[in-house]
């Protein structure tokens, strides 16, 4: 995501950005990856877009599950490429970061896992992607972080 940066995101000068990134890293699929190098992958993004007045909103990576079975009927383990500790840790970081540079954090992790922390079965088809009833949840959170990214800054009044 990070080379295609520029031509797909900076060129087209968006106003806003909402990066939904970090769960395949986890899971290695490019290679092994530490949590550091994604969370600077991610602060670099965040950073090229502040530099060029991009507003910024971070979403969190999506829970995961082990609940679903594959067409033959054999049992879709998740949570073993992806730990919920790891996208826990990572989401984290996020929330962190937001705050402490002025972007908006999406939690879309809280509205779609379980109490136990997996992804809500009613929401995803396989454990991992969201299902159109998962996308339907997800819609009106992403509205509400965009529009709050494109809301004015508090000002705030003076104490008398």
């Amino acid at each position: 995501m990070l080379l295609r940066f520029r031509p797909d995101v900076l060129e087209p000068h968006p106003e806003v950005l909402v990066v939904l990134a970090g769960t395949n890293d986890i899971a290695g699929n490019s290679g092994p990856v530490s949590l550091d190098v994604v969370e600077q992958n991610l602060a670099s993004m965040a950073e090229l877009a502040a530099v060029h007045g991009v507003k910024v909103v971070l979403a969190s990576v999506l829970p995961v599950a082990d609940d679903k079975t594959d067409a033959g009927g054999r049992p879709v383990v998740r949570t073993s490429g992806r730990p919920p500790a790891t996208i826990h840790a990572l989401n984290e970081w996020m929330a962190r970061y937001a705050q402490d540079y002025g972007h908006v954090y999406l939690d879309y992790f809280s509205a779609l896992a379980d109490q136990s922390g997996a992804f809500k079965p009613e929401l995803n088809d396989d454990g991992l992607h969201p299902s159109a009833a998962g996308y339907a949840m997800m819609a009106p959170l992403a509205g509400r972080a965009i529009e709050r990214a494109l809301a004015p800054p508090m000002r705030s009044s003076p104490v008398p």
